[in-house]
């Protein structure tokens, strides 16, 4: 089985009214898959991994300022050109649909359920 880049996307801002409780959470949610996609052999990714870090380092002081719009979704964009699948975790999110279209756009498997991704049944 060959190892791939998998994208986790699911909602982190969507549906917390920007609340920073509700938002960690959601990042939680998202990292909860992550192990077991590790231990099947693959690389998770979590867009929100690489941003966070930039948007502090640009001064972001709240959700969808001007460093959030510079930063957040341009990562997820750059990101998925990179890696081989997304896995598409439950609920509502721009983001993460937006993930998915480009991720089939470019041809890449599209995954809904963490079972279906090689090597995690």
């Amino acid at each position: 089985m060959k190892s791939l880049l998998i994208l986790v996307a699911g909602p982190y801002r969507s549906g917390t009214n920007d609340d920073p409780i509700r938002m960690e959470e959601n990042l939680h949610r998202l990292e909860s898959v992550t192990l077991t996609l590790f231990r099947a052999g693959h690389i998770p990714m979590i867009g929100e991994w690489v941003a966070l870090p930039l948007l502090r380092l640009a001064g972001g002081k709240r959700p969808g300022d001007e460093a959030w719009q510079e930063i957040l979704y341009p990562v997820a964009k750059r990101l998925i050109t990179r890696c081989d699948a997304v896995l598409r975790l439950p609920g509502e999110s721009k983001g993460a649909d937006e993930d998915v279209r480009l991720a089939t756009e470019l041809g890449l498997a599209v995954y809904y359920r963490l079972e279906d991704v090689p090597g995690c049944a």
